[in-house]
């Protein structure tokens, strides 16, 4: 295929000065002659000081961990709307949810669940990094350096479908002022810095790239730290998407489990009889800090946040590089920024959706990288609580904390028949495992071919 932007690129890649070496050369210099090296500067290095969720196993992060170690499954017959003539019937939705008494009650009856969850999640996760709104540790915090990312897959897709049903059914004159305003994916970063975090008027932004949305607000979230632009982040996703339209669109991809005689079964990742993903939903945020913010203000350090990448296949708009070389790539690239060898990683929280190609072409991408993962524990979130698309990295993420700071790790369940090309892994099969975490990952892709990861430690000082 011509090359478009440089049609010439063959005859001279780089276009390097005479007597200079191309960035490429030099880059490849540079990682082939020094080994992985970790941030030091306490103004640079980034830890996790609150973690806080709105999940299908309820609002705290204990309770969520504790049922995931028991190998729960949250996936059950969807009952929130008329589901009886979809060819999948089934979800992992949030039952029996309220806001009280941390979102006003007079936005909240105004606001898509999307916005509900993230907006909890990040009370949750402030409380929990002993920076609750109007304590005296919050008032400390010079909110001109203190942001947010919070992303979605979808955006307020409530919102936006009970629009076109006002616009079809009404007329435009029916349509709600907020339509829009709830729809875009922005709205919950901007709700958070608004609301629930009291005020944050630093970096604020929202990303999306489908199902690698979360891992992306994480790496950003990161970097604004990094880049001295900020002192402390709250980052993560949200996504609410259990509604008709979601069901059935997924349905038409071809993406979606049918197991609608035992749902609790149907989320199987690297199960030979795997059918598609179980759709979920929720919100997950982390709050993120310099370790010299930390440190000053007493926080609570849970475990640090050591290094991440982004990058994309470039290949199709559902299906992954079969060859696994876009997951590999970033993989290996996240090690390279967190200043840790692929030896040191002894955790994966995988992607694994339970979907067919996706499946096997991140175990292919793993192999790459880890050519001993003999010593590696490597669960499947989403084998309990489904795929929650923008927000499931939040999820995953949490479970990775979870796992180094408790000791134990998750099991994987559904794990009836599983495929051997994951032989090599200690997949947690069915019951939790205790295992000492030295360095964990945490992956997530996305349609498009957005891959992203995050490496997390314990922290020592």
């Amino acid at each position: 295929m011509q090359n478009l932007l440089l049609p010439n690129a063959a005859a001279a890649p780089f276009c390097a000065p005479p007597g200079r070496p191309s960035r490429l050369s030099v880059r490849a210099s540079a990682v082939s002659s020094s080994a992985p090296r970790r941030e030091t500067d306490p103004r640079k290095r980034v830890v996790i000081t609150g973690m806080g969720l709105v999940s299908v196993f309820g609002n705290d992060v204990d309770v969520y961990y504790e049922r995931l170690l028991a190998g729960e499954s949250g996936v059950g017959a969807i009952d929130r709307f008329d589901a009886s003539g979809f060819p999948t019937r089934f979800a992992a939705q949030i039952r029996g949810f309220s806001s009280e008494g941390y979102v006003d009650g007079k936005l909240d009856r105004r606001l898509d669940d999307i916005h509900r969850y993230a907006l909890v999640a990040t009370r949750k996760a402030l409380e929990c990094a002993s920076l609750a709104p109007g304590t005296s540790a919050m008032e400390k915090v010079d909110k001109e350096r203190a942001g947010v990312v919070v992303g979605s897959g979808m955006g307020g897709i409530t919102a936006l479908s009970d629009g076109i049903a006002s616009l079809v059914t009404k007329g435009c004159g029916k349509i709600s002022p907020l339509c829009i305003p709830h729809a875009i994916t922005n709205i919950s970063s901007a709700l958070v810095a608004m609301g629930a975090a009291d005020g944050f008027r630093g970096p604020n932004y929202s990303i999306s790239t489908a199902c690698a949305t979360s891992n992306h607000c994480f790496n950003s979230a990161a970097d604004q730290i990094r880049l001295g632009r900020a002192d402390v982040m709250i980052a993560g996703g949200t996504e609410a998407g259990i509604i008709p339209i979601a069901l059935g669109a997924f349905f038409a991809c071809r993406a979606l489990s049918q197991r609608n005689v035992d749902p609790g079964t149907a989320s199987r990742p690297w199960d030979k009889d795997r059918d598609g993903f179980v759709l979920g939903e929720g919100a997950g945020l982390l709050v993120m800090e310099s370790l010299e913010h930390a440190m000053r203000r007493g926080a609570p350090i849970l475990v640090e946040y050591l290094g991440g990448a982004v990058n994309s296949d470039a290949h199709h708009m559902t299906d992954p590089r079969p060859d696994g070389l876009g997951v590999s790539s970033c993989i290996m690239r996240s090690l390279e920024n967190a200043g840790v060898a692929p030896e040191e990683v002894n955790y994966i929280n995988a992607h694994a959706t339970s979907t067919l190609a996706g499946d096997l072409a991140e175990v292919k991408a793993l192999k790459q990288v880890f050519k001993d993962p003999s010593k590696i524990k490597m669960n499947a979130t989403k084998s309990m609580i489904g795929h929650s698309l923008g927000a499931a990295g939040s999820f995953e993420a949490i479970a990775t904390i979870k796992a180094i700071t408790t000791g134990w790790v998750h099991p994987t369940i559904n794990q009836f028949n599983p495929e051997p090309t994951v032989d090599q892994f200690d997949t947690v099969p069915n019951v939790k495992q205790q295992h000492k975490v030295n360095v964990g990952i945490s992956n997530s892709f996305g349609f498009g071919g957005h891959n992203s990861v995050v490496v997390f430690a314990p922290f020592k000082s």
